[in-house]
């Protein structure tokens, strides 16, 4: 059987790609656009309205031409509500996540694509039942689905070192998470007389170091809150979700081939 229990179908796996790469792009425009430029201001926010729309298309039009498997759609449903009820246990405590052991354990089993479309509708669903829509939103979205893409890109282990690999891999994405995040607010924090505010028309290398600088001096400790939960999430809970995980898929049988015989 392979690792990957959930694939995306080639079409829908090249528009989340595109969203990825553009996403990141969303992400890193305070580096790259000059002030006054292509509308600096309000760009990201459209941006990012144009991808929530982007993925939504794709999952409904896989949904519609059978691309997603209803079974595979009924698990992103469920853990998607999973992930929602969990979030507000931790939410807002000394970075304390309940959410991201289970992103990376589910981005592990049913793939990168499921990750991906996993982060956006956990999010989602999460900022509904806690009132947290708000400008953050798109970016915790795509924060999520950057964590739960690459936990299913991760290369091949078992046993022991399998569970240590996706241990690390969420220390790690706690820090990723928060570096992402913190890049919804800080170019709109204008401070000419800061050495760690974001100043517009700076080379890219004075930029990234101004950033570094306000990562490690503003949310490191928040994010090592976030990084010590999942590593420990993954740790305590991880070998027994991985087996319900690949028992579910093996028992669904995800995108198995349909044969209608002829009657007798």
């Amino acid at each position: 059987m392979s690792r990957v229990a959930v694939r995306i179908p080639g079409r829908a796996g090249l528009v989340i790609t595109l969203a990825a790469a553009l996403g990141l792009v969303a992400f890193l425009w305070p580096f790259v656009v000059a002030p006054g430029r292509f509308g600096s201001a309000y760009a990201p926010p459209l941006i990012f309205g144009a991808l929530l729309l982007l993925v939504l298309a794709v999952v409904l039009a896989e949904i519609a031409e059978g691309g997603i498997d209803a079974k595979a759609l009924a698990m992103l449903g469920v853990l998607s509500a999973v992930n929602a009820a969990l979030r507000p246990l931790g939410a807002g405590t000394a970075g304390v996540e309940t959410v991201f052991f289970l992103l990376v354990l589910a981005g592990r089993v049913f793939g990168p694509g499921f990750g991906f479309v996993l982060g956006c509708t956990s999010l989602f669903a999460s900022a509904l039942i806690t009132g947290g829509v708000g400008p953050w939103m798109p970016y915790q979205m795509f924060g999520c689905a950057f964590v739960g893409l690459l936990a299913g890109v991760l290369p091949r282990a078992r046993g022991r070192w399998e569970l240590l690999l996706l241990a690390g891999y969420g220390a790690c994405s706690g820090y990723l998470f928060g570096l992402l995040l913190n890049l919804s607010f800080w170019p709109f924090s204008l401070d000419p007389h800061s050495s760690i505010a974001y100043l517009p028309g700076l080379p890219f290398t004075e930029q990234w170091h101004r950033y570094l600088l306000f990562d490690a001096t503003t949310s490191l400790g928040w994010d090592t809150g976030r990084a010590v939960t999942t590593f420990l999430g993954v740790l305590i809970a991880g070998p027994a979700v991985l087996t319900v995980f690949r028992r579910a898929a093996r028992r669904a049988v995800f995108e198995a081939p349909v044969r209608f015989t002829p009657p007798a």
